[in-house]
């Protein structure tokens, strides 16, 4: 009988990992360092997801109680690792609650951490409390609150989405598509237009890359039905005149200066990687990609490894990625340390 599998990191990644451990018969530790499991989607509320159009509270909620029911499979909750030794098959952890756990290999899912977008000042966020950012937004459409100006309860008349804040924007060192942003802020815009039929929806952009198959669905249904408005700029800043916020900047297609009043502004937030990736590179002895990501080998032949044999990685931990290769990734890095795992117990059995 083999050891655990060590999964680090309760989110879509993490879930799907141990899900896939489990039904192949290997036993799972998943420590998650919230109080509660289902990562980004979960704590921070979000709303329908993309592309299933699932409520996340229900798709991803789902997986968190499969989890948490099957037998093979112990969730720790408000747990961090604070050591790791040892070598593939026979690793042992030290976890914060003081207790030691020995594991065949380790599976890093620990995510990433949304943009502050106090970091990109000139666009108001900060400043005028209508300023919010994509999170908050689908979190009022989660909570059932409904879509309000923060600073006083109206229902928004007019809306500006903007895109890449905290992407592609070398000025503040986030050099990296987040990949998922555009599909994302199609989305709420479509749920914005949907919920208030009289707000006018503004998303302003540098390129769309509503990649593979969301083109139509998201990009051209969002103009085609849902009537939002795509301008082509480079934004300078937000401000306010007191009664409205006003978006400042250049429209790049006919080259001239914008000054538009909206009710209300949202940044479309990029994924910066984990907080505590520096500490779980210490941790884990693992290498860090240039970005700050936990770096991983080629997919041709090191499916899911990291620089150190035996510790694995998948989902957003990686970098910027959706929900549903998040998911995916989950599997393989499972499938890669049962191998490990089951080679280790034919071994000693010899």
């Amino acid at each position: 009988m083999s050891l655990p599998v060590l999964v680090v990191g309760g989110g879509p990644a993490g879930l799907s990992a141990s899900r896939a451990l489990a039904a192949a018969g290997q036993s799972v530790v998943l420590v998650e360092k919230e109080d509660r499991l289902g990562g980004a989607p979960i704590l921070s509320g979000y709303a329908k997801l993309v592309p299933s159009g699932e409520w996340a509270k229900d798709a991803i909620g789902g997986m968190v109680d499969q989890v948490e029911a099957h037998k093979l499979i112990a969730a720790q909750t408000g747990i961090t690792v604070k050591g790791f030794s040892g070598k593939p098959g026979a690793f042992k952890a030290v976890l914060s609650n003081g207790k030691t756990i020995k594991a065949s290999a380790a599976i890093l899912t620990t995510g990433f951490t949304h943009f502050d977008s106090v970091n990109k000042p000139e666009w108001g966020f900060g400043t005028y409390p209508d300023v919010v950012t994509t999170t908050q937004i689908e979190q009022m459409l989660s909570s059932g609150a409904g879509i309000k100006c923060p600073s006083d309860g109206r229902e928004p008349e007019r809306v500006a989405i903007l895109l890449c804040v905290g992407s592609r924007d070398r000025q503040i060192g986030r050099t990296w598509c987040s990949k998922i942003c555009c599909t994302v802020s199609a989305n709420i815009a479509m749920e914005i237009r949907e919920a208030l039929p009289k707000c006018n929806v503004y998303i302003y952009y540098m390129d769309i890359r509503t990649f593979g198959l969301y083109e139509d669905r998201y990009y051209w249904e969002s103009q085609e039905k849902h009537k939002v408005k795509y301008i082509k700029a480079r934004i300078a800043e937000v401000t306010s005149d007191g009664k409205r916020l006003i978006v400042k900047g250049e429209d790049t297609l006919v080259k001239r200066p914008i000054t538009i009043p909206f009710d209300m502004v949202v940044h479309a937030i990029g994924m910066d990687p984990n907080v505590d990736n520096m500490t779980l590179s210490a941790i884990f002895d693992v290498k860090l990609q240039e970005h700050g990501f936990i770096g991983r080998g080629l997919a041709y032949s090191a499916i899911a490894e990291t620089s150190r044999p035996g510790v694995f990685v998948a989902g957003a931990a990686t970098g910027p990625e959706t929900i549903d290769d998040s998911i995916a990734q989950g599997q393989a890095a499972a499938m890669s340390a049962i191998a490990l795992a089951r080679q280790g117990t034919l071994e000693t059995a010899k």
